[in-house]
């Protein structure tokens, strides 16, 4: 009778034996035409998602706010998404962007490509605004004010959304009026949009024609 090789043999769930490390690091895996295959590790996994010079993405996004919204049609309620997405390079480009999608990822993805063609670029001193700015869009009426180094961004929810993309670090906002956050977020972009520069202000630029003469 012959001898039964009683060593403890280890077994995959599918019932083949596995191997050992010695053994499987001198195979080599072959396609169907028998040729071996080059593994690449993670090269190909990471196509596309950095630039080719392995630079950071310039642009920045955030989801503000998801609604689901309806409406009835002669079959029912028809269902949808509507997202609300703000981009910026976190200097003084940002734009925000709003879309409706039969899913959450279509309609952050619409809203993000509205927001890259909405972009606006603002005016900025330093870390903080301008000057002071009030802005209403709709209902909404949004008050933003220059504000000294070391003071932070003193805004609520969308306001400071949207400012920490940019590179503005110190501001103080209030929100009056409406708390629709569309509606706050283009008041925001406005006040943005409206940011004149101190050389350029009437007064400074009448001081500036005196001393020249």
């Amino acid at each position: 009778m012959a001898d039964i090789d009683k060593t403890a043999k280890v077994v995959n769930k599918s019932g083949t034996l596995k191997m050992d490390d010695a053994v499987a690091n001198t195979k080599t895996q072959k396609d169907i035409n028998g040729k071996p295959m080059n593994r690449r590790g993670n090269a190909r996994r990471g196509r596309g998602r950095d630039n080719d010079n392995g630079a950071p993405k310039e642009f920045d996004s955030v989801t503000i706010n998801i609604d689901r919204v309806s409406r009835t049609v002669k079959g029912g309620r028809r269902m949808r998404f509507k997202a609300l997405v703000v981009i910026g390079n976190h200097k003084n480009k940002v734009g925000i962007g709003v879309a409706k999608g039969s899913d959450v990822t279509s309609a952050v993805q619409k809203a993000t490509t509205k927001a890259k063609k909405s972009m606006i670029e603002f005016n900025m001193d330093g870390e903080t605004i301008c000057h002071e700015v009030e802005t209403r869009a709709t209902g909404a009426d949004v008050l933003m004010k220059p504000a000294a180094p070391g003071t932070g961004i003193i805004a609520g929810g969308v306001v400071r959304s949207i400012i920490g993309l940019t590179g503005i670090k110190n501001l103080i906002s209030k929100s009056l009026g409406s708390t629709n956050k569309v509606n706050i977020a283009y008041a925001v972009i406005e006040g943005l949009k409206q940011q004149v520069p101190r050389d350029q202000w009437v007064g400074n630029q009448k001081t500036e024609q005196k001393e020249s003469k």
